[in-house]
């Protein structure tokens, strides 16, 4: 069982009420495709506009629930371009182009279902008039752009060691003075640390880690199996090799799980939170360990990383030693174009590395 992609189902189950009928046809018809983290990013990008749309008098619906097809079919473009201007001046926060981008490919996606594909009672399409089909969206995310947005934001070399290093001992001496920080963290070092080296030695992505159960491991081997993202095969788990640093650290963290959270028999997942008031230990979420790394970070002097930029990391350390294709498989991408990403960093990394070993004779 996936159990990211079962939380991310009961939100959008949640949310998807919200939105008008067809926007939850729409969701119906991507639910065999997509998985419900994207389609639950569709959702809140559709708040967004309908939202905005009644602000701005487009829309005379009381909710978003009750937006008809017949105000997005009278929608001009200078409507959209109203849209995107609010989108990345909006006071609450201005957006990238890149989420610009998305979320003008989420309506456009959500537009072409609704005259493209689906059907009223007479085979009529739903939607006559597309407007989102008059809006061109240009590529934004090339590899070489992420390249240079990553450089100096991730860990490279030396460092990925460090950041670990730094979670069993250095954070505790930064905060030495806190008795409350300090409790906190003797009781999830070694957990803290574990989580940490398992993605810098494997570049598992968070939602793969959370969904870690017990039964996964395969120490003697090296080896993880994970529901990787984008198979919506419930079955089927992908082998995953880690170096043997995680395994040094995923040992240390088994020796204590049971003791130190008072895990049940029935709780399954490898790693587990005891939380204030509680007295057995949970599977951690996904969120707890984005808000455990980026605690971290900024102590280890790294404002810029996440958890995300840990499997950054390792992808381009990984890349150093490795072909393209490799990178590509271990890290579960579906084509070799995402991986490029790393190609472009590590240019900039083998180029600095002659540098230094110049400087040394």
């Amino acid at each position: 069982m996936n159990i990211q992609k079962d939380m991310d189902r009961a939100k959008l189950d949640e949310k998807s009420p919200t939105m008008p009928w067809y926007v939850q046809q729409f969701i119906d018809y991507k639910l065999p495709d997509l998985s419900p983290s994207t389609l639950l990013e569709y959702v809140r990008d559709y708040k967004t506009f309908f939202n905005w749309l009644r602000s701005e008098g487009l829309s005379e619906a009381a909710s978003n629930a009750e937006v008809t097809l017949a105000e997005l079919e009278r929608l001009r473009m200078d409507s959209i371009t109203g849209y995107r201007l609010y989108l990345t001046t909006r006071r609450e926060g201005a957006n990238s182009r890149i989420t610009v981008s998305r979320k003008l490919s989420s309506l456009r996606s959500l537009f072409h279902y609704l005259s493209q594909i689906a059907e009223d009672e007479d085979f009529y399409p739903l939607l006559k008039r597309n407007i989102m089909a008059k809006v061109e969206i240009k590529r934004i995310h090339k590899p070489k752009d992420t390249a240079a947005k990553l450089k100096g934001k991730i860990l490279e070399e030396e460092e990925l060691q460090d950041f670990i290093t730094y979670i069993h001992e250095g954070y505790g001496q930064d905060v030495a003075n806190n008795k409350q920080a300090l409790y906190a963290h003797e009781q999830n070092k070694v957990r803290d640390a574990c989580i940490a080296s398992l993605i810098l030695n494997s570049g598992l992505r968070v939602s793969e880690v959370v969904n870690l159960n017990l039964s996964d491991i395969d120490l003697s081997n090296k080896l993880l199996h994970v529901f990787r993202k984008g198979n919506n095969d419930e079955t089927f788990k992908t082998p995953v090799y880690f170096r043997a640093q995680a395994k040094d650290d995923l040992e240390c963290y088994l020796q204590l799980r049971q003791s130190r959270y008072k895990v049940p028999k029935k709780e399954k997942a490898l790693f587990v939170a005891l939380r204030n008031g509680q007295q057995e230990g949970q599977r951690m979420t996904k969120r707890a360990i984005q808000a455990m790394i980026i605690k971290y970070a900024k102590r280890f002097g790294k404002p810029s990383l996440t958890v995300h930029k840990l499997r950054h990391s390792f992808a381009t350390d990984y890349y150093l030693q490795n072909d393209i294709y490799k990178t590509k498989e271990q890290l579960g991408h579906a084509s070799t174009e995402t991986t490029e990403v790393y190609a472009h960093l590590t240019d900039k990394t083998m180029s600095e590395a002659i540098e230094r070993r110049s400087g040394e004779l």
